[in-house]
């Protein structure tokens, strides 16, 4: 497959590096050198500097030999006027990142209009799992699959002592349950049953959501947390914006602090009424406590730094607010999250790569999400009759280490499967891997034909 990128920013670089791991030809095109230089230092990709919204560009570059073209500039405007050019010269299929909020009731119409196959909004996706994750009552669930017949959770063991320095089988005491992997210091272990937990380890855990409840309890979490009501937002941009909007129409009173006068006044002027937009600094600790800051359900740090975020989530903690979320960006912070106590650190980047390889993977591929910055990533699969690997055991199948079958839902079944577990036609299942096992994860479900 070929793939061409326009934009090396974040999200372009994402992108690359985890298709990447796959059977894919990527090309990475921009109109800044010195971008694509620093790029190259750690990306074997072929780039391009060019502006690729000029149609002879793209013609000389034959983009009609591309199977897909992705147009993340900082431009929506550009990326709708490349996507479209693209697919009128032969590109096979389009995807443009599109983050206006006035654009966000016209999509439909402009992918008819111009072209496109698939719009990206990195900001409302953030806002959506935010959303996902405040109005869930439990404060360890992280997502789920299968239509919600799977559940994946994570739980920190720092304050259990009968935790530590034990191994996995020795605490794997639940039965439909499966910890499959490790985070510590922002690492992922991928675990077997001699693994030894350590003190400050994160375990991420599969089941169906019943035993991961049981396990909450065991773990002494809560899993009874009042409905969030109060909700304080750290930043107006559009992250904030959507989430105001959108838990403002659930009857959840917001307050948004933003440093900008003139952006407070355009949220002001577009927010409901039981959204209260301050004008202020958001890193001034009196200011918060001046607004409540100790009597929020939640609180959530979506400003344009990391550094903002992470430490006004911290103050929330010590204040001991149910729900505390900091948006981040920096690769090098996701090893302190674990340790500040944050409740959850959210990537946009990430969110919008794992929707982009969804799509790209198509088919049968029902999800796909990465975890801690990439490292991982959970796909949920519907398993064709024309599979290589159908009605074989799964011990027989030499599953790299970095891959593991999480869960397999047979006839509306959850099960948790073992070695002579087997794969049927039309079942879901949940695959955990490794980012650098994803090759292996291709090819261990390629159908017969090769596909």
């Amino acid at each position: 497959m070929k793939v061409m990128i326009i934009g090396a920013g974040k999200l372009g670089t994402k992108l690359a590096t985890a298709m990447l791991n796959g059977e894919i030809h990527v090309t990475i095109m921009d109109n800044n050198p010195s971008v694509l230089e620093r790029l190259k230092d750690h990306l074997d990709v072929l780039t391009i500097t060019a502006n690729g919204a000029v149609k002879e560009v793209l013609e000389e570059v034959n983009i009609a030999s591309y199977d897909l073209i992705i147009s993340v500039t900082s431009s929506d405007e550009i990326n709708i006027l490349i996507s479209s050019i693209a697919k009128n010269l032969g590109c096979k299929s389009s995807i443009a990142r599109i983050r206006n909020p006035e654009y966000s009731n016209q999509l439909d119409y402009m992918k008819n209009v111009y072209n496109i196959d698939h719009v990206i909004n990195p900001e409302l996706a953030t806002s959506n799992e935010i959303l996902r994750y405040l109005m869930e009552s439990y404060t360890f669930h992280f997502g789920d699959y299968a239509g919600g017949k799977v559940s994946l959770a994570y739980f920190n063991i720092k304050n259990l002592p009968n935790f530590v320095n034990k191994s996995i089988s020795q605490v794997n005491f639940i039965d439909d349950i499966l910890i499959v992997a490790v985070s510590r210091n922002g690492d992922i272990i991928v675990p077997n049953g001699d693994t030894i937990l350590k003190e400050n380890d994160f375990i991420y855990v599969f089941g169906h959501r019943s035993n991961l409840e049981t396990v909450a309890r065991s773990l002494k979490q809560s899993i009874d947390k009042k409905t969030v009501k109060k909700v304080m937002i750290l930043g107006g941009g559009k992250i904030g914006y959507y989430l105001a909007a959108s838990l403002s129409k659930r009857g959840v009173y917001v307050k948004i602090i933003e440093s900008d006068l003139d952006r407070c006044k355009y949220l002001a002027d577009n927010l409901h009424d039981n959204t209260l937009v301050i004008h202020g600094n958001g890193t001034d600790s009196n200011l918060l406590e001046e607004e409540d800051l100790a009597q929020m359900d939640a609180f959530i740090g979506v400003t344009g730094y990391d550094e903002e975020n992470l430490f006004m989530s911290l103050r929330a903690k010590q204040l001991n607010i149910d729900k505390v979320i900091a948006k981040i960006s920096r690769q090098s912070y996701v090893n302190i999250i674990e340790r500040l106590g944050i409740d959850l650190a959210i990537n946009p980047v990430n969110i919008t790569a794992s929707d982009i390889l969804k799509y790209i993977r198509g088919g049968r591929v029902v999800s796909v999400s990465l975890l801690l910055d990439g490292q991982a990533e959970v796909t949920e699969i519907i398993v064709s009759d024309n599979l290589q690997v159908l009605n074989k055991p799964i011990k027989n199948l030499n599953l790299p280490n970095g891959i593991i079958i999480a869960s397999i839902v047979h006839e509306d079944k959850v099960i948790v499967p073992n070695g002579d577990s087997t794969l049927q036609a039309g079942d879901r299942i949940v695959v955990f891997s490794l980012l650098s096992e994803v090759p292996a994860l291709e090819n261990f479900f390629r159908l017969k034909d090769g596909f």
